[in-house]
C-alpha cells in the first residue's frame, strides 16, 4: 500500500472510528490528515515535540487498526457498496431502493 493509499484508508477508518477518540486526538488526526499540517507545525502549536505528535498518530493508526480488525466497518461498508454497485447495473430498476438504502447508512 503507498502512501496515499495508507492515508485514504486511514481516513476512511477514522470516518467510522472518530467518535472512539479523545478530543486532542481527533484534533491532532484531523490537523494530519485533513488540513494537511507538518508534525513541526501541530507539535508547535501544541508546544511539544515532533516526535511526540508522530507517536501520536502512530498510536492512533494502531487503534484504527485493531478497532478495524474487530468490528470490520469499513470493510462491511465497502461490501455493501460493491453489491449496491453490482444489483443496480445488473436490475436498473432496484436504483431508486439502493439509493434509499444507503441514506440509512
Amino acid at each position: 500500500m503507498d502512501l496515499l493509499e495508507k492515508k485514504e484508508y486511514y481516513i476512511n477508518l477514522f470516518d467510522f472510528y472518530e467518535s472512539l477518540f479523545t478530543e486532542k486526538q481527533r484534533r491532532c488526526f484531523w490537523e494530519y490528515y485533513f488540513q494537511d499540517l507538518s508534525l513541526g507545525e501541530i507539535a508547535e502549536a501544541y508546544g511539544v515535540s515532533r516526535t511526540a505528535i508522530y507517536d501520536r498518530l502512530r498510536k492512533i493508526a494502531s487503534q484504527l487498526d485493531r478497532f478495524e480488525e474487530k468490528l470490520k466497518l469499513f470493510h462491511k461498508y465497502s461490501e455493501r457498496k460493491k453489491i449496491y454497485g453490482e444489483l443496480a447495473e445488473k436490475h436498473p430498476e432496484t436504483k431508486e431502493l439502493i439509493n434509499k438504502l444507503k441514506e440509512l447508512e
